[in-house]
């Protein structure tokens, strides 16, 4: 019989240093509009229109990120507690939500799961265009927690289903003797479910943060004229007043673009386990 090494395989080999190769080579060019974005903050005003344009900053400057700190930190801010607050009214509706539909199974559990997939698939403008006129009548327009309302809307459903399919992995055992040892249901979901679902609870955060930080259609809708403005839309603001400082705009995004690359990168680990959750029947 004649066996051969995986390992020695030279047309395996050359199959995955293709593969690599093709990879590499992706990856490079989803990132060069990034690269691009650093490369510009940090070239001078003066060098901005040079033909050839530079590849690489030879002679960096910082005065795109000073105009950052001297105009753009009270949106910085603003995004930051926006960001915080979607996450917590996120946890506090989803979380819940999702055990009940997946432990304590009530009446109707199969059309509010339909409801909420449809939910998922209504744009962002018409439900602005229906908070707007909701948020009219109630004096709530221009208010952070009228957006962190709204922003909320988007992550809740995809909360819910998450939650819900990683809870149903959940022994039932677990649950029952947290029951025969005289826990209520609150506290099993407080003491027992929450902590073994913090895959979920990191991926949900970290989902609900990232939609409300560049969300761009509530704030320009909802908080258009408030004292308190995301960065998305300190940002847009700032292209407009400043359309000839491309130095200090990239230095706006590479700011803004910061929070959310170190959120991916710390939460990876349980972002990959949280969405990978229920797709597997035992």
């Amino acid at each position: 019989m004649n066996t051969r090494v995986a390992g020695n395989d030279p047309a395996g080999t050359r199959s995955q240093l293709l593969k690599s190769v093709v990879g590499v080579l992706l990856t490079a060019v989803m990132l060069f509009p990034v690269y691009w974005m650093v490369n510009v903050s940090l070239t001078p005003a003066a060098l901005m229109r040079r033909t050839p344009p530079q590849l690489l900053p030879l002679t960096p400057t910082l005065d795109g990120y000073r105009s950052v700190l001297d105009e753009q930190l009270p949106f910085l801010g603003t995004s930051l507690v926006l960001g915080l607050g979607t996450v917590l009214l996120t946890l506090l509706v989803s979380a819940p939500a999702g055990f009940a539909l997946a432990k304590l199974r009530p009446r109707g559990a199969r059309a509010l799961t339909f409801t909420m997939l449809v939910a998922q698939m209504v744009p962002g403008i018409i439900m602005a265009s229906g908070f707007y006129a909701i948020y009219l009548s109630l004096g709530v327009l221009n208010t952070l927690p009228g957006l962190i309302l709204a922003d909320s809307t988007i992550a809740v459903p995809f909360g819910v289903l998450l939650f819900t399919a990683f809870m149903r992995g959940i022994p039932d055992e677990l649950i029952q003797a947290a029951t025969i040892d005289g826990a209520g249901t609150l506290r099993t979901f407080v003491s027992v479910v929450l902590p073994v679902s913090r895959n979920a609870v990191v991926t949900v955060s970290l989902f609900a943060f990232l939609w409300a930080w560049s969300d761009f259609i509530f704030a320009s809708t909802l908080d258009g004229g408030g004292r308190h403005q995301p960065i998305t839309l300190g940002i847009y603001r700032y292209i407009g007043n400043n359309n000839q400082e491309w130095d200090a705009i990239m230095a706006t995004a590479v700011v803004a673009s910061v929070p959310a690359a170190v959120l991916l990168v710390l939460a990876q680990r349980y972002v990959a386990a949280g969405i990978t959750a229920g797709s597997v029947k035992d």
